[in-house]
């Protein structure tokens, strides 16, 4: 290889380095591992395949780039030690979350009720006990192909991080989780949530690539910068987190 040959495939190796650091990973708390300088991809996303492999990034203060699928899982006492009230950040509903997303929360909040298109939350953390009892209950009324696309397995879901939340419209009494995609505060939190770092983590049409169908309720927390980045990939989140932190990868030969 010419030497403006290897000067071209640095930069490139380099440029992927520093997007992984500045943009993919927004603050020190949720960043991963800083990744080898000289890396190539080796592998496409995985299909949705059942299985319970621990997931590569599984500390608290992986939040942002922690990926959990039907494959991945996070460990049993995974538990966060910041969950506060819901209420902090001034939304209705209940539950908990982390304290670190209670800024962009409220910011959040606050814009969509001034838009006319207020929000509640109708779900929040659950423990690896309680998201067990979720599947089963969805298992009884599905069977277990059916919950599978409805619902995570014990250890499998966001929700278990504390950055994720489910939402409903404000005062609305529907038992529909998803009518929310349909309602005022479903249209402006799909088109605006990720300005404040949140990201719909199933979108509709996308099945294939997040293991899940369409969950226009359903928001992770990943922060300001990784949020950004994903919407600007075009990506699904999980898609986005693999190429990005997850899949595996190996020194690039050199040219000599």
């Amino acid at each position: 290889m010419s030497g403006s040959g290897r000067r071209r495939e640095w930069a490139v190796i380099m440029a992927t380095a520093l997007l992984a650091v500045g943009v993919a990973v927004p603050a020190a708390e949720a960043s991963a591992p800083a990744p080898a300088s000289a890396v190539v991809v080796t592998s496409k996303l995985p299909k949705c395949r059942v299985a319970d492999d621990l997931t590569r990034y599984r500390k608290l203060k992986h939040w942002g780039v922690t990926l959990v699928d039907h494959t991945l899982r996070l460990p049993k006492k995974y538990a966060p030690k910041d969950l506060v009230p819901v209420s902090r950040a001034k939304v209705a509903g209940s539950g908990s979350v982390r304290k670190i997303i209670v800024k962009d929360l409220r910011a959040m909040a606050k814009a969509a009720r001034k838009a006319g298109a207020a929000f509640a939350v109708r779900s929040a953390y659950r423990s690896y006990a309680s998201q067990k009892a979720t599947f089963a209950s969805w298992q009884r009324r599905l069977g277990y192909a059916g919950a599978l696309k409805a619902s995570a397995r014990a250890g499998h879901s966001e929700h278990q991080l504390g950055t994720t939340i489910d939402l409903r419209a404000a005062g609305s009494s529907t038992s529909s989780f998803s009518a929310f995609g349909k309602t005022k505060a479903g249209r402006w939190v799909a088109k605006h949530a990720w300005k404040y770092g949140f990201v719909m983590s199933y979108p509709e049409g996308e099945t294939d690539k997040t293991c899940y169908k369409f969950e226009p309720w359903h928001f992770r927390y990943v922060g300001k910068g990784t949020a950004k980045a994903v919407r600007k990939s075009g990506l699904t989140l999980r898609e986005y987190l693999w190429r990005e932190h997850h899949q595996p990868k190996k020194k690039a030969k050199s040219s000599g």
